[in-house]
């Protein structure tokens, strides 16, 4: 717990109009800064002797809509996570895009490489845009695929579905077929069951 109030102390020290928030949770830090500061404050961290955060391990994207209908805030955010080998410290980095329904960010593989397949994955599968980005396509699905199914509001079925024509010799898109049903597992005990008592 005294290398995180290290840590945190050297961040507020180095970030101190930039952080938003800051928050420790399981032995974990996250910071929380504006999406307009996000290159700035990733530069800072990676650059400065007193951070040395020389990897970004991870890149991902969420979707808060209806989070456990307890959230209020912007719908989506995107999460930096940063390691330093020198110091043997990690941190998380959150920043809430402020639009939700063309949710978009500066790109940060100018300053970690490592991340431009993680904001091409977080662009497939949420539709966030990283601008700037040099190489932004989808990365999991077809390049043909329509929405993106890891938005909360994507139907669990999708909107097509694919399969191969024999008669035209191709794979074919066509509207999904599946009627959706609910699923009731049918429990079956032996004669004579009283359930352990």
């Amino acid at each position: 717990m005294e290398k995180l109030e290290q840590l945190k102390s050297v961040l507020k020290k180095l970030l101190t109009d930039k952080i938003k928030a800051v928050n420790t949770d399981r032995n974990e830090l996250t910071i929380t800064v504006e999406p307009s500061n996000i290159v700035k404050v990733l530069t800072i961290l990676r650059d400065n002797q007193l951070t040395s955060f020389e990897q970004c391990i991870d890149l991902c994207a969420v979707d808060y809509l209806d989070y456990k209908n307890a959230y209020v805030g912007d719908r989506f955010a995107v999460v930096y996570h940063l390691l330093s080998i020198k110091y043997n410290w990690r941190l998380r980095i959150k920043t809430f895009l402020k639009d939700d329904e063309n949710p978009t960010i500066a790109t940060a593989s100018e300053v970690y490489s490592s991340v431009s397949w993680f904001e091409r994955e977080a662009f497939d599968l949420y539709g966030i845009v990283f601008v700037g980005h040099t190489d932004l396509r989808r990365i999991l699905t077809d390049y043909g695929f329509i929405g993106h199914p890891f938005r909360k509001d994507f139907p669990v079925s999708g909107y097509v579905e694919m399969k191969y024509d024999e008669d035209k010799k191709r794979v074919v898109y066509q509207p999904v077929t599946i009627e959706p049903r609910e699923i009731v597992p049918k429990v079956v005990r032996e004669e004579g069951y009283n359930g352990g008592n």
